[in-house]
């Protein structure tokens, strides 16, 4: 079984339970008051991850991160071999504590800030996928896949950035941007220092392929 369908299973489980139990919703969503108080109460940068507030967020967030997902578990194989599970693994859950930093620091000090949901860490996701293959086609929400994913990127992190300084709605806009930036970052570092030789230069294969793509 794919770690993919594993974690979308646990994310699934747990969010069910958490919108029927309240008390299990308050100690898993992010809190970034109650982490100022208390440090220790830092897990909640990762739980947060495994609740969502309805079954459209759920969806939504799962139905993208198992289309990206299992495509980019299955390059983290190819490039890093017996390790591409485990740091496919650590690239998940990293991802929903890097998302999140910047939330934290911007309302540690208002007690009415909640924020919870994957959405950061499949952000991570999604842009690991169109870093790797650049030319995938991608659509917007219902619009059906119509351009190439190293388009597709940079538009939606303009929207990304526009709707986050707007700071209108309750939509976690800046764990999209941080997740989207960290999982290219990411990619870029670990497949330098742990790829296998010689097949492990995403950035290279990143350029080449829209290269190719445009002509050139």
């Amino acid at each position: 079984m794919s770690l993919t369908l594993i974690i979308t299973i646990a994310t699934v489980g747990i969010s069910l339970l958490a919108m029927n139990n309240e008390t299990l919703m308050d100690k898993c969503i992010f809190h970034p008051y109650s982490i100022a108080k208390d440090p220790s109460q830092w897990y909640r940068a990762v739980t947060c991850g495994f609740i969502h507030a309805d079954i459209p967020h759920l969806a939504f967030n799962m139905f993208s991160f198992y289309m990206f997902g299992d495509l980019v578990e299955q390059y983290f194989t190819l490039l890093f071999g017996e390790a591409g599970r485990i740091l496919y693994f650590l690239f998940y859950v990293s991802a929903l504590v890097a998302c999140i930093i910047p939330t934290y620091f911007q309302y540690q000090k208002k007690y009415n800030y909640f924020s919870l949901g994957a959405s950061g860490a499949v952000s991570a996701i999604v842009f690991a996928g169109i870093f790797l293959q650049p030319t995938m086609k991608i659509g917007f929400f219902v619009v059906p896949p119509i351009i190439p994913g190293f388009l597709f990127g940079p538009i939606y992190l303009g929207l990304t950035i526009y709707l986050s300084k707007k700071g209108s709605g309750n939509i976690n806009h800046s764990a999209h941007l941080w997740g989207s930036l960290y999982g290219i970052a990411f990619l870029i570092v670990a497949s330098k220092f742990f790829g296998i030789p010689g097949q492990s230069n995403v950035l290279d294969n990143f350029l080449y392929q829209v290269r190719n793509y445009l002509g050139r």
